[in-house]
């Protein structure tokens, strides 16, 4: 019986033991080594790639946001309107459309191609796409400015979604149409080594760089 209970109590403590080890060395040594490392090589990456402009930051460029003005460039729908709000006088936040703020949030709406409301919803996105951009067809509009990410906060539109915004936004900001193309050419990133995904254009650095010709910052 004592044999039994030793036997029990050894087994017990090798099992704790290599617990305890395996916490402190997966739990915590190497996750502390691989943030020293990124920090020291990576060390923009690191801290969230954030976009500063003037000392002050604006946002991350791995992080989409709600642009509503004809000067800029438009990001793709969002079930969560990239968490983009203002605050009244009480204190009430609300999204840039008016309606009530949900808290901060990322996901989507999850409609299947033959929920009503998705389909309520495309049309009225594309209804007030036409209203803001006459020159253009709706045939001609890409998919992605009627569709939204699973994440709903993609930071990018494919280069015929920005292309078909540039006579909009240079009506609106006073630059010039090849001005504005420059600007999206400046912010437009490749095929990952030329082989994976496609192109995509980063809506934030876009916009950042139209409001500093426009001399917003």
């Amino acid at each position: 019986m004592r044999d039994t209970v030793r036997d029990f109590l050894r087994s017990a403590r090798q099992s704790v033991s290599v617990a305890l080890v395996l916490m402190l060395i997966c739990g915590f040594a190497y996750p502390c080594l691989l943030t020293g490392l990124s920090g020291v090589l990576f060390p923009w990456q690191a801290n969230g790639s954030l976009l500063t402009v003037n000392g002050q930051t604006l946002g991350s460029e791995h992080v989409g946001q709600e642009f509503v003005s004809d000067c800029y460039l438009w990001s793709r729908p969002s079930a969560y309107h990239y968490n983009v709000y203002t605050e009244d006088e009480n204190g009430s936040r609300f999204y840039l459309d008016g309606s009530e703020f949900a808290g901060l949030a990322s996901g989507s709406e999850n409609y299947a191609p033959t929920n009503p409301a998705l389909t309520e919803r495309v049309e009225q996105d594309l209804a007030d796409f036409l209203e803001k951009n006459p020159t253009v067809k709706a045939e001609n509009i890409p998919t992605d400015l009627l569709t939204a990410s699973g994440s709903g906060l993609d930071p990018h539109i494919s280069p015929a979604a920005a292309e078909v915004q540039v006579p909009r936004i240079a009506a609106a900001s006073g630059l010039s149409e090849e001005k504005v193309r420059e600007i999206i050419g400046n912010n437009t990133e490749g095929k990952l080594l030329g082989i994976f995904g496609e192109e995509t254009v980063n809506v934030l650095r876009v916009n950042l760089e139209l409001a500093q010709e426009m001399g917003v910052c």
